[in-house]
């Protein structure tokens, strides 16, 4: 694995420190279009067995695991009641206006919309934090980690990373459940 993967290269290594050095920051955001204020793709440095690696880093809130895990359940409930089903696919038209849906669009997001209300007010969805490794990456070794914070700043991450690299991270066992914003 060492040989063949290039998040171990000792050059590639002394490439990433010496770019975070430049941006006095411990780590380097992955350019995503799914990075947001609760979620954040990023690579930093530590090691792993002994040896020092290059960690492709996703930490997101509890809140989004959450809801996604809740739209899930959903999508795989309308999968099985609706015999066409394909998923819903959002778009934008030519002015930022969200595409008004199809009448089976329509009737299954209100269908998932029925099924997530149903499993928030029954609290059937809980969410911890963690932090899983996948060493059988093609780049370094995957870390995924869901924090029970509101947003996933600079701080939280240098907090995050200071406190992995130092094996000191402690992770909270409450399990926690959310309401998902209604717009009005």
């Amino acid at each position: 694995m060492y040989l063949t993967n290039e998040g171990f290269s000792i050059d590639k290594i002394k490439a990433f420190k010496e770019e975070m050095a430049k941006s006095n920051q411990p780590y380097i955001v992955v350019d995503s279009e799914e990075n947001n204020e609760e979620y954040l793709n990023f690579y930093f440095v530590g090691f792993y067995e002994g040896r020092e690696v290059i960690y492709d880093a996703v930490i997101y809130t509890l809140r989004l695991q959450h809801e996604s895990e809740l739209y899930e359940i959903a999508e795989h409930e309308a999968a099985k009641r609706f015999s066409g089903f394909k998923k819903i696919k959002y778009e934008e038209d030519e002015n930022g206006d969200m595409r008004v849906l199809d009448g089976d669009e329509e009737e299954i997001g209100l269908f998932m919309a029925e099924i997530i209300m149903e499993l928030e007010e029954e609290g059937a969805v809980k969410v911890k934090e963690h932090a899983e490794l996948d060493p059988n990456i093609d780049f370094g070794v995957g870390l995924d980690a869901g924090l029970h914070v509101s947003s996933i700043t600079g701080d939280v991450v240098i907090k995050f990373i200071s406190d992995f690299n130092e094996d000191n991270l402690t992770l909270d066992d409450t399990l926690y459940s959310f309401q998902m914003e209604q717009d009005i």
